[in-house]
């Protein structure tokens, strides 16, 4: 009476093992160059993130962004690694290890391809409502996840407009980075904020931070929304004093 039994078992594992194998041999091969004979070497790696940007949608709903991240648009494609709802829902578009279209033309400090060395995370948010809290506990889970296994500094987490301050307004002022850096996550002052020394030069320190200076007032704006939550295109001597500070941070960690 087993015998049938074990005959059907071996006719599944049969079964399996030979879907398993038509799979492998419909996997797609890695692209090769037809002018080359393929030697391949073990000796590589995948892309490895170093950024995560952060955006709002300014769309309707989820399922419109969905939408957007997905199609072809009157700007042409756009997508992203995330999209987060208001109601704390992940949505994962493109896998990380992937280039996705998220951050258009701009730089960061010495980044100048920043769709290539980031990870894209949009919000869904119209700017001008104060984020929800279920979004944004994930987005801290989401985080923690990211930089843990992609291994990206926490400290390497902006907006769109910190490195696109000429072009984009996102994550705006209503953003919650200090929420952020009590979870241990973006750059943010720390301790008592002083009065720089004689002879500071606040433009330098804002590109040592890595906003771009080819619009200067547009900078000051992007560094107004993520540091003070407020407009304003003009230094102060508040924005000094957080910028000074700023500069102490990436010096005593060897300018990294």
């Amino acid at each position: 009476m087993r015998r049938p039994l074990m005959s059907n078992r071996l006719l599944r594992r049969a079964t399996v093992l030979t879907l398993v194998a038509l799979l492998a041999a419909c996997a797609p091969l890695p692209p090769r160059n037809p002018l080359a004979t393929w030697v391949p070497s073990p000796n590589h790696d995948i892309r490895r993130p170093v950024l995560i940007v952060l955006h709002y949608t300014n769309q309707h709903s989820v399922q419109e962004s969905l939408d957007t991240l997905r199609t072809k648009n009157s700007g042409g494609p756009v997508s992203s690694h995330y999209l987060i709802g208001a109601d704390g829902h992940i949505y994962q578009l493109v896998s990380d290890q992937l280039r996705a279209w998220h951050g258009g033309p701009g730089h960061w400090g010495t980044i100048t391809d920043i769709n290539s060395a980031s990870i894209g995370i949009e919000l869904d948010n119209d700017g001008a409502t104060p984020f929800a809290p279920a979004q944004i506990d994930s987005l801290l889970r989401l985080l923690a996840d990211l930089t843990e296994r992609l291994h990206i500094p926490r400290t390497q987490i902006v907006g769109h407009e910190d490195f696109a301050p000429a072009r984009k307004d996102d994550p705006g002022p209503l953003f919650p980075w200090p929420q952020l850096a009590a979870a241990g996550f973006g750059r943010w002052p720390q301790g008592v904020l002083v009065d720089p020394p004689a002879g500071f030069d606040p433009w330098m320190a804002l590109a040592v931070i890595g906003y771009p200076l080819d619009d200067r007032a547009a900078a000051v704006r992007a560094f107004h929304h993520h540091f003070r939550g407020m407009d304003g295109d003009q230094l102060d001597a508040q924005d000094l004093r957080i910028l000074g500070n700023l500069v102490q941070q990436i010096e005593s960690e060897g300018g990294g």
